[in-house]
C-alpha cells in the first residue's frame, strides 16, 4: 500500500499498524468525536462520516468491484467503483482518491462531488452495521485498473443494462442500491442520457 500523509498518521515509528479512527457525525454530518473502526460497525452502530465513489470510462461503463473474501466486512459482494472512510481531519475528496488509487491502481481523470446520503444498513452475514452519513463523488477513469488483491476480488465495466442483470444475479453490498440512487442525478449529468442511468 502506498504510504500517504493519511497513512503514515496511522503507522507507528516501529511500522506496527494503529487502530484505525472513524470521524462520528451527528445528523447533519458535523464532526463530534471518532471512533474505532470497527467498534463503529458494531450494532447498532455509531453514525459516521463515509465516501462512495463511481468512475465511468470513455464509454459511459461504471467501474464497479467485487470485494476481496479476505475482508472482515461484506467480504465477495459487488459494490461500487470504490467506497471507504476519510480518517480524522482528511478532506472526504482526497480520502476518495487516495482510496480509489490504493484499492484499484487508478486515479480519477476527473472526480466532482455528487452530494451526500444517510442511511443505516445492517449486514446480516456479519452482524455489522453501517450507519454512515456518504460523501458522493462521480468522475471518469481511463486508465486499466490495477487492484490490490487484499482489497478487490475482481472488477468490472458494466453499462446501466449490465449492471441489471448483474444485481438479479450476484449479491451486492447492502448499501449499494442507496448510493446509487442518490448518485444518479450526477451520474446523469455525467454521462449523458443516452447512458441509460
Amino acid at each position: 500500500m502506498p504510504t500517504t500523509p493519511a497513512t503514515a498518521a496511522n503507522s507507528s515509528p516501529n511500522g506496527t499498524m494503529q487502530p484505525i479512527l472513524l470521524e462520528l457525525v451527528d445528523e447533519n454530518g458535523h464532526t463530534i468525536g471518532t471512533a474505532e473502526k470497527l467498534s463503529a460497525h458494531q450494532a447498532p452502530g455509531q453514525l459516521h462520516r463515509a465516501f462512495s465513489v463511481f468512475l465511468f470510462d470513455e464509454h459511459g461503463r461504471l467501474l464497479i468491484q467485487r470485494r476481496a473474501l479476505g475482508k472482515y466486512h461484506s467480504p465477495g459482494v459487488w459494490s461500487n467503483t470504490c467506497c471507504g472512510h476519510p480518517y480524522p481531519g482528511e478532506a472526504p475528496f482526497t480520502a476518495a482518491a487516495r482510496r480509489t488509487y490504493e484499492e484499484l491502481g487508478v486515479s480519477p481523470s476527473l472526480m466532482a462531488e455528487a452530494g451526500t446520503v444517510r442511511y443505516n444498513h445492517p449486514d446480516p452475514a456479519s452482524g455489522l452495521v453501517e450507519q454512515e452519513f456518504n460523501h458522493l463523488f462521480v468522475g471518469l477513469v481511463q486508465a486499466a485498473p490495477r487492484p490490490d488483491a487484499q482489497e478487490v476480488g475482481e472488477t468490472a465495466f458494466v453499462t446501466a443494462a449490465e449492471l441489471v442483470e448483474r444485481h438479479a444475479r450476484d449479491p451486492f453490498s447492502a448499501w449499494f442500491m442507496t448510493v446509487l440512487d442518490a448518485a444518479r442525478p450526477a451520474i446523469k449529468e455525467l454521462t449523458g442520457t443516452a447512458g441509460g442511468w
